[in-house]
């Protein structure tokens, strides 16, 4: 079994400063995160929300397969930054730096322009465990808040670090491209976000991927083929 390059059994919150164990201070982001979610959520009404939509999303049908994809990427975040946490601390620091990027700029959108979807089914067309699954998510999971797409940014921020990682394999890649532009899909298939949502949340990748790679790894080969 592979050893983790941090032994955290000696971790005490009295040792979060520690070099060893500072990283750690990272996750405090889901707090961050967490706090304003619920605060947006509540205390902005649908109302004031500014429904996004357009043709694609007329085009794209209901499809209650895809939820299983859409759920995928729960465990997808948990195991990457899981994976890292234990076995690469400088990409745990960077896919964490990559989704507090995100959210904050998520956030300040939802605040200053906020919005929703209605692409949702009023009713499902077949009664299955895969639809029963998605109106169990439908119930907790609100139609506002959606531009840009934390599902589609976060996806992206994994695969830019695997990409990046040198433990990867080339089949792991290919399977985690293919994994992540199926989760892509599925925002839209299961009406959680209209395809704007994807496309919004595309700069905002751009943004965290210039901020935490430019000069270590985009400027240096660049430069490089420019030579």
């Amino acid at each position: 079994m592979k050893k983790p390059t941090v032994d955290y059994s000696g971790f005490r919150l009295s040792r979060l400063n520690e070099p060893r164990f500072s990283h750690m201070k990272l996750l405090g982001g889901w707090i961050g995160y967490f706090i304003l979610y619920f605060l947006t959520e509540n205390l902005i009404p649908p109302e004031r929300c500014h429904p996004i939509h357009c043709a694609l999303d007329d085009l794209i049908p209901f499809n209650e397969f895809f939820v299983i994809f859409y759920v995928s990427w729960y465990l997808l975040i948990v195991f990457s930054l899981l994976y890292f946490f234990l076995y690469d601390v400088e990409s745990f620091k960077k896919l964490q730096t990559f989704i507090i990027i995100t959210q904050a700029v998520a956030m300040a959108v939802y605040i200053l322009y906020p919005s929703r979807q209605d692409l949702r089914p009023e009713v499902f067309l077949r009664d299955n465990v895969l639809t029963r699954l998605m109106a169990f998510i439908y119930s907790f999971d609100t139609s506002t808040g959606v531009f840009p797409s934390l599902h589609v940014a976060y996806s992206m921020g994994i695969l830019s670090v695997f990409w990046k990682y040198r433990g990867s394999s080339k089949l792991w890649k290919g399977i985690l491209l293919v994994w992540v532009l199926l989760i892509c899909a599925a925002v839209c298939f299961v009406k959680q976000h209209s395809a704007l949502d994807i496309l919004a949340a595309l700069p905002v990748c751009v943004l965290a991927e210039l901020l935490l790679y430019w000069r270590s790894y985009w400027k240096p080969r660049l430069q490089g083929r420019a030579g």
